[in-house]
């Protein structure tokens, strides 16, 4: 038994000395980077250059530029005292324009008096602090309440202390502090001189534009990270100090555009090694050709300014233009101007996709796809125009007598008159004067099932987010039906008018919008290409998309349209006028009954080149001065048409 256990004691001493030989020669250098790693401490730079967004042609409308800038990080264990004097060393240093606020002079002055500020609460507080009737904040709230303006008698010097202080503390214990941007060349050169601990003197990469405000709210804008986002980022791998993009195309192409920050090794004097270098983000290529955009720009600021000394325009406001690809669904130029007198004027890109109006006969193209498919044409048959009277509601009437239209013509003289009828039709009755007529969802749901197909009232599938797809009525009501029916009631935003006309173009195929070509790194591979991608497609015989892009050629070419487009483009299209109102006010209640004008077009009609629409809001109302029309959509059109079909 002896022997077993000598041989027991033995093996356990093998087994032992193995284990240390293993540890001391062979898995030393293992165990010493785990070690290191533990004990080591790692930060990142301030920030890394984003991704540059460019044009269709390469041309650069989004950069980054490096400002130098003085930074402060907490090192393990650092006293108040330590961080006092680093604040002191600072202000020797640096000029700061911001002067602190008096509460954030009360913080500094209990942390500079800690004894004293003990004394600012008395023995029955500190009673029920010990009884929990009190909390450490509230005592902490009612030290400031009583620090007094002698307490914090502080000369500029001080003060100045106090600020760089503040600034060495904002935010998360852990986080990299902006102590300033943009130094001098001698601050920069004398605070990098001094190594004071914790302090670096970084690049920090901020957005440069340009081309100024253009497109600028559609590329979005950067920032630290939301609170209400926090957990999302963070399970990114991101940190809280991060910059990161807060909307439009910077927030949807965040996980491309953003960089790979430097890392630096801590090391025990507070001085940074770097470990590994970081690399900029990847490009964003738009579909948008920056000069076309330009170009249109300031066309349509001559044409907002032309139309503002025409009568009964003391509503209008500016006007949207958009051109795209309809064989791909890609976007030219978006363009959004607001006028605010005086050869003022705003970039409104980004309300073309949340504003939405009613948006007038530009929709009668749906209405009769829908007529159609549901079987409620009789092709080629002539009637003659007039109005609707249905029971205890006002006549409703083309714009003018429009003499025998039918399903072509119709089109081309925008009568409504042949749209009511139809509307009626899908009801399940048949036209008399003053006759009752019942309706359902049923109805408005086919109409608007049809419309989604175009766009209109759906997304469209563009690449920037909180896309609005326009106010959908909620009443339902037989002559709501007739005004839906020639776009006097549901709301759609400018960009659904533009993937509508592709649709009518591409014979009901409805492509998705994208502003983005392609996405490319440093190094020039491509990482994603746009491909068009079809969203729906209306079932309808090409026979009947035939007739109605030959109603919209004829609406362009001796029609409503006519002016609109020069007749060498052989363009197909739309006019639209709508009654709205308008909040002149701006109390949040409509007072003013105003007119909206819209055109969409594509061209040539056998070929399509471009797509384009315009959408000229208030153009005219109906109690001022004058009751003359300004037909300022009309001129915006032909310009902007000639201008591109001419140029691109």
């Amino acid at each position: 038994m002896k022997k077993f256990y000598k041989c027991v004691a033995f093996f356990l001493f093998l087994l032992s000395s193995w284990t240390l030989y293993s540890l001391i020669f062979i898995k030393r250098s293992f165990y010493e980077k785990i070690y290191e790693e533990k004990t080591n401490i790692y930060v990142s730079s301030l920030s890394r250059p984003r991704g540059r967004i460019l044009d269709i042609k390469g041309r650069i409308l989004v950069d980054n530029l490096g400002v130098r800038t003085i930074v402060y990080r907490k090192t393990n264990k650092i006293r108040v005292e330590e961080e006092v004097e680093i604040a002191r060393k600072l202000a020797n240093l640096l000029e700061l324009e911001e002067k602190i606020s008096e509460m954030d002079l009360k913080k500094y002055w209990l942390i500079t008096h800690a004894e004293e500020g003990k004394k600012l609460i008395t023995q029955e507080e500190y009673e029920l602090f010990e009884h929990r009737k009190l909390n450490s904040n509230d005592l902490y709230l009612l030290k400031l309440d009583r620090i007094t303006e002698e307490m914090l008698n502080y000369n500029e010097e001080e003060k100045k202390v106090a600020n760089f202080y503040t600034l060495m503390n904002k935010g998360y214990y852990y986080d990299a502090k902006i102590i300033k941007m943009d130094v001098s060349d001698q601050e920069y050169a004398s605070v990098l001189e001094e190594k004071i601990r914790g302090i670096t003197n970084e690049m920090y990469f901020k957005r440069e534009y340009p081309y100024g405000s253009t497109l600028k709210n559609i590329f979005g804008s950067v920032g630290t990270i939301p609170k209400e986002k926090q957990n999302y980022y963070l399970n990114q791998g991101y940190a809280l100090d991060d910059i990161v993009g807060i909307s439009y195309l910077e927030a949807q192409y965040e996980s491309y555009l953003r960089g790979e920050k430097d890392e630096y090794l801590v090391e025990d004097d507070g001085t940074l090694s770097l470990v590994k270098e970081g690399k900029r983000g990847n490009d964003l290529y738009l579909s948008i050709d920056i000069e076309m955009q330009k170009g249109i720009e300031e066309l349509l600021k001559v044409e907002i300014k032309n139309g503002k000394k025409l009568p009964n325009t003391e509503y209008y406001q500016g006007s949207y233009v958009l051109v795209g690809d309809p064989n791909t669904g890609s976007i030219k130029a978006m363009v959004g101007l607001k006028y605010l007198g005086n050869d003022v004027f705003k970039n409104v890109e980004g309300d073309v996709i949340h504003s939405s109006y009613t948006a007038g006969s530009i929709v009668k193209g749906a209405s009769m796809a829908m007529a159609y498919q549901q079987g409620l044409v009789d092709v080629g048959k002539n009637i003659k125009d007039a109005c609707i009277k249905l029971y205890l509601v006002p006549e409703k009437c083309s714009y003018k007598s429009l003499g025998y239209v039918n399903d072509i013509t119709a089109l081309k003289t925008s009568s409504n008159y042949y749209q009511f009828l139809l509307a009626i039709k899908l009801a399940g009755y048949k036209y008399v004067p003053n006759m009752k007529m019942n309706v359902s969802e049923k109805e408005f749901s086919i109409y608007r099932n049809a419309f989604s197909k175009f766009g209109l009232g759906v997304s469209t599938g563009i690449d920037l987010p909180q896309e609005q797809t326009g106010i959908q009525g909620k009443t339902i009501a037989a002559d709501l039906l007739l005004n839906f029916a020639i776009g006097q009631y549901d709301t759609y935003t400018p960009i659904s008018l533009l993937q509508y006309i592709n649709t009518i173009a591409n014979n009901g195929v409805r492509y998705k919008l994208a502003l983005i070509d392609k996405i490319v790194d440093k190094e020039g591979n491509i990482l994603f290409e746009q491909e068009k991608e079809v969203l729906s497609t209306f079932d309808l015989e090409k026979q009947y998309f035939e007739r109605i892009q030959t109603g919209f050629y004829e609406v362009v070419n001796g029609g409503t349209g006519s002016g609109y487009v020069d007749s060498s483009l052989k363009a197909a299209g739309k006019t639209g006028t709508s009654e709205t109102i308008f909040d002149s006010n701006q109390d949040g209640i409509g007072d003013v009954k105003t007119i909206n004008n819209t055109f969409a077009m594509y061209a040539p009609i056998d070929n399509p080149k471009y797509s384009i629409v315009s959408v000229s809001p208030h153009v005219s109302h109906y109690n001022g001065k004058s009751d003359t029309f300004a037909y300022i959509n009309r001129y915006i059109s032909k310009a902007v048409s000639d201008y591109v079909f001419k140029n691109y």
